[in-house]
């Protein structure tokens, strides 16, 4: 992948290749099989793949492990990499919590930019509103961040419209960050037509649908029960058996062309219009190997015909996370 491949991150004045790299899964919290020299070996693949944008977050990891294997895995390089990471969310215990006020996501900047290695990031956002916090005063906080140079651009992640409106109002945001796959499209009615309006990147993540709309998982698989995915209606009754047609008739159209499936379902995600990237988690390099190898699937009319029958056939799917 060349330069010219890249898209622009909003106005922030980065660049970026339209595959990035997820940096939750090496944070082993919910992915099970993780391990260091894994996840740095992943990392470091990025470069040789032309990937150059990490997406991390305070609280991938109890300790900030997520952040800390990407210091290591970038010794040097630092400058190759147009770096997210985010505030606003904390654990607490085995827990996860939310916390949007001002104070915090300065304080988790400081100790996100300590655990990274490095005096900024070009973009921050902030993980979620939380219910007390105007959204207001977390935009100002991160516009501060901003305006003492410890970080390029504002993101905003997890928001209805209206509070990306209430936050872009007060901190021009660079970019959205939401989830969105075949499966999950409610994004397109309002919040993307907006984005594309302000110049505002939306990027998307669950684009495999958490391992769903990658094909590897047999009708009869058997989930570990330590298994984060269960609580998902995707992945339950009527709603899995939808699911596994959908993916046998994705399997037909990427076999006839010499894909995987994630090859497919990824490309089909970058070509839907007003995409800027995908965030493809990974937990070893073949994963983002097979993620970047999308960059070279080139859908043809006839092709995105039949993924969109496969789509109308399929219905509507139940989510519990469908952002307007």
């Amino acid at each position: 992948m060349s330069n010219t491949d890249r898209r622009p991150l909003g106005n922030s004045g980065f660049e970026i290749a339209p595959v990035a790299l997820g940096c939750w899964p090496i944070a082993g919290v919910t992915t099970l099989g993780t391990n260091d020299a894994d996840s740095l070996a992943t990392i470091r693949a990025c470069f040789d793949l032309g990937i150059n944008h990490l997406d991390t977050a305070y609280v991938y990891g109890p300790n900030g492990e997520s952040e800390m294997l990407i210091r290591k895995a970038i010794e040097g390089r630092r400058d190759e990499m147009v770096i997210a990471t985010k505030g606003g969310i904390h654990f607490e215990g085995d827990k996860m919590a939310g916390d949007a006020r001002p104070e915090t996501l300065h304080r988790e900047c400081e100790e996100s930019l300590r655990r990274l290695g490095t005096d900024r990031v070009e973009l921050y956002y902030l993980h979620s509103p939380d219910e007390v916090t105007p959204i207001e005063q977390s935009a100002a906080a991160i516009r501060e961040l901003i305006e003492a140079g410890k970080v390029r651009s504002a993101g905003l992640c997890n928001a209805s419209l209206e509070q990306i409106q209430a936050f872009h109002s007060v901190c021009p945001l660079a970019a959205v960050q939401l989830p969105y796959n075949m499966l999950q499209r409610g994004i397109e009615q309002e919040t993307m037509p907006w984005c594309g309006e302000q110049g505002v990147a939306v990027m998307v993540y669950w684009v495999l649908m958490k391992g769903l709309l990658a094909g590897k998982l047999p009708r009869d698989y058997q989930f570990d029960p330590a298994d984060s995915r269960l609580k998902y209606p995707m992945y339950q009754g009527d709603e899995w058996q939808r699911n596994q047609d959908l993916v046998d008739r994705l399997r037909e159209i990427a076999d006839s062309a010499g894909w995987s499936v994630p090859q497919l379902v990824t490309a089909w995600t970058l070509a839907q219009s007003g995409v800027t990237a995908a965030l493809c988690g990974a937990k070893r390099p073949d994963q983002i190997r097979e993620s970047a190898a999308a960059l070279d699937v080139e859908l043809t009319g006839v092709q995105l015909a039949e993924i969109d029958q496969a789509l109308a056939e399929r219905g509507e799917a139940v989510s519990n996370r469908n952002f307007k």
